[in-house]
């Protein structure tokens, strides 16, 4: 198991080295000039030769790859152009809203899709399977930024009078108390570092801070601003799990020894997930690792639709600027999330099959 891992470890460091050169060159050879992009159409040549020089974009690109790769493994993400700040600030500051959507997204995927998809299959064929595959076709159909606006017209002006109101945009509403646990626990954490990082990482995720604190204000508040985008953001991968869980039931439920466990009068219920589901999971495992890593990278739409200042939303203002910083490190930190996925999914593989183990 451990040959297993480290095989697998091995076999990503290369996979993320080449997506750090081919972010860097395509940044670069993408139409659009960075200066006038950040300073406006009307900078002079002067100022331009400066800005460029100033950010170390006069050298070679091959110069300026070998410089960014020893930064990158030194810990330094550099700085954004535009902002005039460290990559590493912005990280800490916009992932934590992307991890949590993305969370609350494959929830939402995990809660329905899998039910829906295990009901599919047990019905075959009957009225429930047909509706939901007529579902999971629109769901897999819709655009997210359109239905993140049929989403806000419904729940945020429709119903705006009722008790099912929810709010169109934000993480958490004006004047509610979002104190860090660290600082509600009396913990003295240095400015900077490593912890420091880490503590405010944590904290600006709203859910988990207002669990730490005990601030339940602050849940319900954070649960009622994540239900829209979660909506939004999970609606594909949840389609995409409900077909991928008729899909795999349906091709064990026909088994012979599906056909023995109903024989020996094992109940329905044990038949179905007991031995039907979990011999399933495989292929589910698969299309559930690739959904979460899409979501990471797929929040740019949602985020700009609810307007949260995420990942996604500020990689796109990165791109339209021509802010190289952001771009590299933002997509470095997605391929990793990926690269994660991945790991864990094959891990998974290696837990739920005996046989990979073995081999």
């Amino acid at each position: 198991m451990i040959q297993y891992l480290l095989r697998r470890i091995t076999a990503s460091i290369p996979v993320l080295f080449g997506i750090l050169i081919v972010t860097f060159v395509l940044a670069r050879v993408i139409p659009g000039d960075p200066c006038r992009a950040i300073l406006g159409e009307k900078a002079t040549v002067e100022v331009c030769e400066r800005f460029i020089k100033i950010h170390g974009l006069d050298k070679p690109i091959h110069q300026q790859l070998f410089i960014y790769i020893g930064e990158i493994l030194r810990g330094d993400f550099g700085e954004s152009i535009r902002l005039s700040m460290p990559v590493t600030r912005l990280l800490i500051e916009r992932l934590p809203t992307t991890v949590e959507l993305s969370i609350a997204a494959l929830l939402v995927s995990l809660l329905f899709g899998i039910p829906l998809g295990i009901i599919s299959a047990v019905r075959h064929n009957s009225w429930i399977d047909v509706i939901t595959m007529i579902w999971a076709n629109i769901g897999v159909s819709m655009p997210v930024f359109w239905l993140g606006l049929m989403l806000i017209y419904v729940f945020s002006l429709l119903l705006k009078d009722t008790p099912f109101w929810l709010p169109p945009s934000g993480r958490i509403s004006p004047g509610i108390p979002d104190t860090p646990f660290y600082e509600v626990w009396g913990w003295e954490v240095a400015k900077e570092g490593f912890l420091a990082g880490l503590f405010t990482f944590l904290s600006r995720m709203n859910v988990l801070n207002a669990l730490l604190t005990f601030n339940w204000k602050l849940l319900r508040d954070s649960l009622e601003h994540l239900v829209l985008p979660a909506l939004a953001l999970g609606t594909i991968p949840m389609a995409l799990i409900a077909r991928m869980a008729r899909s795999a039931m349906l091709d064990v439920l026909g088994q012979d020894y599906i056909r023995t466990a109903k024989a020996k009068g094992l109940g329905k219920m044990a038949v179905i997930l007991k031995h039907a589901f979990s011999n399933a999971l495989l292929p589910l495992v698969t299309v559930i690792g690739l959904s979460l890593g899409g979501l990471l990278g797929g929040a740019v739409l949602t985020e700009t639709v609810f307007g949260l200042s995420g990942l996604g939303r500020t990689l796109y203002e990165a791109i339209t600027a021509r802010d190289y910083g952001i771009i590299q490190s933002f997509t470095v930190v997605i391929a990793v999330f990926y690269v994660a996925i991945n790991l864990l999914v094959d891990i998974s593989y290696a837990y739920l099959d005996p046989r990979i183990r073995l081999n």
